[in-house]
């Protein structure tokens, strides 16, 4: 092999690494988040929303649809944090309850709440990071 080779495979070999070693880090951040996540989802999201995330009949909407969930970030974070008292639609089905405010939780809180709801319950929506949640709630133009 050709001195050239060789550095062109040690590059590409050193960028793998590199890829691999950040979907590594990805990979445990999204694990710390879904354990955090799910302790405080016990706590603060499952009386309404259930173990399983099932939801509680007409009252309180399912956590299952995925494509809610991912077309709706923004707005879950800001729901979680504000509450709300809108009609929403999930899987085909209207619901009108409002939902709480949880002003004690922080940006971090949400981001763990919802990085395990995003990956519970048949979701598969990866890593929601405090920086998404911070921008969400920043955008979602309520008063304390």
């Amino acid at each position: 092999m050709s001195n050239r080779s060789l550095t062109v495979l040690g590059t590409l070999l050193a960028i793998v690494a590199v890829l691999y070693a950040c979907q590594g880090e990805e990979a445990i951040r999204k694990a710390q988040y879904y354990t955090n996540g799910q302790k405080l989802y016990a706590q603060r999201c499952q009386n309404c929303h259930g173990s399983n995330g099932e939801g509680l009949g007409q009252l309180y909407p399912p956590l299952s649809d995925t494509i809610y969930l991912a077309g709706n970030l923004n707005k879950v974070a800001c729901m979680i944090k504000f509450g709300s008292n809108e009609t929403i639609e999930v899987l085909g089905k209207i619901y009108d309850s409002e939902m709480p405010p949880n002003k004690d939780l922080t940006d971090q809180d949400i981001a763990y709440i919802m990085t395990y709801i995003g990956n519970s319950f048949g979701n598969e929506l990866g890593w929601i990071k405090t920086e998404e949640v911070t921008n969400s709630l920043a955008a979602c133009n309520k008063g304390d």
